[in-house]
């Protein structure tokens, strides 16, 4: 059997090689589509917001980048200079991009039952804080 690191490096390669695919024809990727929805999760979300939310999944010059990549490519607008907002285009589009992800997470969940997928997260998580709090000294 493979360590779990393998698997984590596997699986997250796999989601995001198909889905950056399968995004291409709307004109995204992975991490744009992540971009998007915080800024659908948060009306007028700061930049800074955006970066902080999203710090695990891209470093801050990627994130930037794509910030600007969907604001020319209209899905977002600034309200005011420091605000980022879905255009009206960009909430019909990304609706459409919802139905492909969401028939993609049907896909990725096949014969996986929602307790697995739960206890597979709690897992991963505990990880995560098991090291994080090792690497800060605080205990959880």
């Amino acid at each position: 059997m493979k360590p779990i690191g393998y698997w984590l490096n596997r699986t997250d390669e796999a989601l995001t090689h198909h889905m950056n695919g399968m995004l291409n024809e709307f004109g995204l990727t992975r991490i744009a589509w992540q971009v998007l929805n915080v800024v659908e999760d948060t009306p007028q979300v700061s930049d800074t917001d955006v970066l902080s939310v999203l710090a695990a999944n891209a470093d801050v010059p990627t994130l930037t980048a794509v910030i600007e990549t969907v604001l020319a490519d209209g899905w977002v607008t600034r309200p005011t200079s420091d605000r980022l907002t879905l255009t009206s285009d960009g909430r019909r589009r990304l609706a459409k991009v919802a139905e492909r992800v969401n028939a993609f997470r049907e896909l990725s969940m096949s014969g996986i039952s929602m307790n697995e997928y739960l206890t597979a997260v709690g897992v991963l998580e505990r990880m995560t804080h098991n090291i994080e709090a090792r690497r800060t000294g605080i205990e959880r």
